[in-house]
């Protein structure tokens, strides 16, 4: 496989991962989240991640192979050489976009938590200022009026 072939299936995967990354933000950002597609989504992201890991395995090991060396110098060389540094540069731009995504994606679920943990606290807060008694009435807390006197 050639490597322009090889860098043009990372860019489908990426845009694949890209798109779902997309969905993710905009549940993430809506009012209501919809687990079930969220739980969707990820398994999709973690599908297109493991097939981009073993093209880029592949890619690593072809490049090793030619005799360019490891790392980001050896694969911009390879690229060149084989006259597709656009395609490397195209693959490399659509990393970072997913990468940057995925970061804002971390922030917003960072957000979700924070929120309901506070609360989450509100209702324990509250749920300890309040005791009722065995028939289901309000009892009277020190230092709060009791509305049945």
């Amino acid at each position: 496989m050639s490597l322009a072939r090889l860098l043009r299936e990372q860019q489908q995967r990426l845009d694949g991962i890209l798109d779902l990354l997309r969905q993710e933000r905009t549940l993430l950002s809506s009012a209501e989240i919809d687990s079930e597609r969220l739980a969707d989504l990820a398994k999709g992201k973690q599908e297109l991640l493991a097939k981009l890991e073993a093209s880029e395995t592949l890619r690593q090991g072809v490049q090793r192979r030619l005799g360019y060396a490891d790392g980001a110098s050896g694969a911009r060389q390879a690229a060149a050489d084989a006259g597709c540094e656009a395609e490397w540069a195209h693959t490399l731009e659509l990393t970072r976009e997913a990468q940057r995504l995925n970061t804002l994606n971390g922030e917003l679920v960072g957000l979700r938590m924070e929120q309901n943990t506070r609360l989450l606290d509100f209702i324990h807060q509250a749920a300890e200022k309040t005791v009722y008694r065995a028939s289901g009435q309000v009892a009277a807390q020190p230092g709060r009026i009791n509305a049945s006197v």
